[in-house]
């Protein structure tokens, strides 16, 4: 298959729509071991990963995952330098169908994890699901967007905006005001 069966993106943001502060790190409060949990029980059922260069999933089965890390520093792609299983991608100058046939993931989900470029690059492509987490206690002045478009419209009013529709909210942890929401691919007739 030269395409993924879905593609689901995953992030966790604070109140103001920010994935990390100003200096691009992700602060404690958006490191909620139930959204982990979620994250990387959703990362284990994909085929590959799409990134930045500072977005990482983190933990043991990192390095075993095939991935797209996407980069402007190639014409379009070019094998990893350093990790085995990746693929840089330059997507001015190779569509998703060419870099997911070039990586060779076969038929299966595609997680786009991040960052603000990659999330706003899938937007546009199309998520079949987007598992967005809100930290309602966190709040990143000038930090690192989820969306482009972000601060000026809401991340809610940019999925729905492009064709998702809001599932119902699970409350992940009532204490820190953590909630999930999975936003789904609206059905045509």
């Amino acid at each position: 298959m030269n395409r993924p069966s879905r593609i689901e993106g995953y992030a966790i943001i604070s109140a103001d729509g920010m994935i990390a502060d100003a200096a691009g790190v992700q602060p404690p409060g958006l490191m909620v071991k139930a959204d982990q949990g979620f994250f990387h029980r959703g990362l284990d059922r994909a085929a590959a990963v799409a990134h930045g260069k500072h977005s990482a999933e983190g933990g043991a089965d990192g390095a075993s995952r095939k991935r797209l890390i996407l980069t402007r520093r190639i014409p379009s792609l070019a094998p990893h330098p350093q990790i085995a299983r990746a693929l840089l991608w330059n997507p001015a100058g190779a569509s998703l169908e060419q870099a997911w046939q070039a990586l060779d993931a076969g038929d299966g989900i595609l997680a786009v994890i991040g960052g603000t470029d990659t999330f706003g690059l899938f937007l546009d492509i199309g998520y079949d699901a987007f598992h967005l987490t809100r930290a309602n206690q966190v709040r990143l002045p000038g930090g690192r967007p989820v969306f482009p478009d972000v601060p000026a419209r809401t991340p809610e009013d940019l999925l729905a905006a492009h064709g998702l529709v809001a599932g119902p909210p699970q409350v992940l942890d009532a204490t820190a005001g953590v909630v999930l929401v999975t936003w789904s691919a609206a059905r045509k007739l």
